[in-house]
């Protein structure tokens, strides 16, 4: 993933952002250090956003598909009210432990659920309905899971899908065998065709969908 931003822009943007906390920022730095393509990691701007408006949601119940390392999850847990819930799900299980780490520093973390395993068996399973959702999993899957999420979104509930403009090639004309650019670009038009939703891109960082179920 390749920010569509200029780095200096990003710079000036992270350096007239509230700084991520003491534990976002161990996290940030573990990651780089002990992660390969640490570039998935949320970081600050993103990170802030998804503390922003989950703060503004007070969502009952959030869904994360995608945790990573768990930069995001710790974000979008400062919105959660007492007796909330957030349900993270990461197909990677070399990459628990460290996840279990930070989720544990947290002051929320006794309403976070870690899954592993594939998130497309683990949702049925959950059985909620959602009030704040982040998707970043499986670009090749966006459509699947969006065709299964949106009937548990509440009404009025927000999906947060990520990287929707996948390094800005979804304007450039597609090369052959380029599956992810392709499903990117499907799902995007899949979206904006659907009259139950609102949807917004947002030009941050590597592309942010907002989708508002009405």
């Amino acid at each position: 993933m390749n920010s569509i931003v200029s780095p200096e822009i990003e710079e000036y943007c992270e350096a007239h952002t509230t700084p991520e906390r003491e534990l976002l920022y161990r996290l940030n730095r573990a990651t780089h250090v002990r992660v390969l393509r640490p570039r998935m990691l949320s970081g600050p701007l993103q990170g802030a956003l998804l503390s922003m408006l989950s703060g503004m949601i007070q969502p009952e119940h959030i869904l994360e598909i995608g945790t990573f390392t768990g930069y995001a999850t710790l974000c979008l847990a400062d919105g959660l009210p007492d007796g909330g819930t957030l349900d993270t799900i990461e197909i990677n299980e070399e990459l628990e432990e460290m996840i279990l780490q930070y989720i544990g520093e947290s002051p929320r973390r006794a309403q976070i659920t870690l899954h592993i395993g594939d998130a497309l068996e683990i949702i049925p399973a959950l059985n909620k309905s959602w009030d704040l959702i982040f998707l970043d999993a499986e670009k090749q899957d966006y459509i699947k899971y969006y065709q299964l999420l949106l009937p548990q979104l509440r009404k009025g509930g927000i999906m947060l899908v990520d990287n929707v403009l996948w390094s800005g090639k979804v304007i450039d004309k597609t090369e052959e065998n380029d599956p992810d650019t392709e499903a990117i670009i499907a799902f995007n038009d899949y979206v904006q065709a659907d009259s139950r939703v609102k949807n917004l891109i947002l030009p941050l960082r590597d592309g942010l969908m907002m989708i508002e179920k009405i």
